[in-house]
């Protein structure tokens, strides 16, 4: 059943590529509206579904004359990696993507990858909300064909996985699934672990037949995407905070009027304080879920030691990639603001 189901989705977005590839504009028109279409690789209750749903209703409540939003979730158009390249053509006009999938069209991205770039999760807020900066950041794959809009939290990875992870040394032996990049590959192996990267979509069933023993993510891959009924353990070791990215075809956004993309890029911004929202109350719904209702085991361990094991892999990266060097710079003076005032604060509630 799972593979005539898999079948069928597969023949669906072939038709939908297809039909672009020969129709074009026909493609995303319908009456005198042009279709716009984003593709996700999360569940319909994922927040950045929700973040989406808000882009779609602000978009077709100012310019509703003249765009119908269709939002296509659950990997139904294909992996990342695939739905990158339809953004390209343009057979799809938006992607939501975690940004290892876009190194291999701007070296800069790649800093997003680095093990313990941020030493706190205000900190790397304060980094993405900064929308002049990453403006610079986001225009870098220009010469690709595409240019992120906003930015999604996709949480703080750890690694989770059948056997239970206390220190780096649990991890030797250990098949884990990481994202598709370098970096991450990287730092699996530096921790000891054998990296397998592959789809997100493909986790649940290889941790289940004994592909791999584990993965790294956020506690909501636990229960949005049910890993945790395969994987019964989830070690805090907090080694990435990488973000998702909204990414829209340039030939698309370039077409729009002044007024027009001035609305796209509130509804992306609108989109992404949604996100928000919804990723803080289901985060702390999803860590009640998976340890009430589904068992596991969330086990806090030394980070420090984690973070000596990948030490190296820091400083490779700087010493191979030039172009992650200024953002890795501006990051490490945010992470040394946040660090200054939590020691104020630290000192003023002491004083108390």
């Amino acid at each position: 059943m799972k593979a005539f189901k898999k079948a069928s989705v597969a023949a669906f977005a072939a038709g939908l590529i297809l039909g672009c590839a020969m129709l074009m504009g026909g493609c995303g028109v319908n009456g005198d509206k042009r279709i716009v279409r984003i593709a996700h690789s999360q569940s319909e209750t994922h927040p950045e579904h929700l973040g989406l749903l808000k882009f779609k209703e602000y978009v077709e409540e100012n310019l509703g004359d003249k765009f119908e939003v269709q939002i296509y979730p659950n990997e139904l158009l294909g992996g990342q990696t695939k739905v990158i390249e339809l953004a390209q053509t343009g057979a799809i006009d938006f992607v939501l993507v975690g940004t290892p999938n876009l190194e291999n069209f701007a070296d800069v991205y790649e800093v997003f990858s680095m093990p313990y770039l941020f030493t706190s999760e205000e900190a790397y807020h304060s980094v993405m909300n900064d929308v002049d900066y990453m403006q610079q950041v986001y225009r870098s794959t220009d010469e690709a064909g595409f240019q992120v809009l906003t930015w999604y939290n996709a949480g703080t990875r750890s690694f989770y996985s059948k056997k239970p992870v206390h220190t780096p040394e649990d991890l030797k032996g250990l098949k884990m699934r990481v994202q598709q990049s370098p970096a991450s590959v990287n730092m699996c192996n530096a921790f000891g672990a054998a990296a397998s990267p592959m789809s997100f979509g493909e986790v649940y069933t290889a941790i289940q037949q004994g592909v791999i023993d584990g993965a790294e993510n956020n506690e909501l891959a636990l229960t949005n995407n049910k890993h945790g009924e395969v994987a019964k353990y989830y070690a805090y070791n907090k080694h990435q905070m990488v973000p998702d990215v909204l990414v829209g075809n340039l030939k698309f956004l370039d077409g729009l009027s002044e007024e027009e993309f001035e609305i796209f890029q509130e509804a992306a911004l609108i989109s992404t304080e949604e996100e928000l929202a919804e990723w803080e109350k289901q985060i702390e719904e999803a860590k009640e879920t998976a340890a009430n209702d589904m068992g596991v085991e969330f086990i806090d361990v030394d980070v420090q030691l984690f973070k000596d094991k990948v030490a190296d892999v820091q400083a490779d990266m700087l010493a191979e990639n030039e172009s992650i060097r200024d953002l890795y710079d501006h990051i490490q003076q945010v992470n040394e603001e946040y660090q200054d005032g939590s020691e104020e604060t630290k000192k003023t509630q002491e004083g108390k």
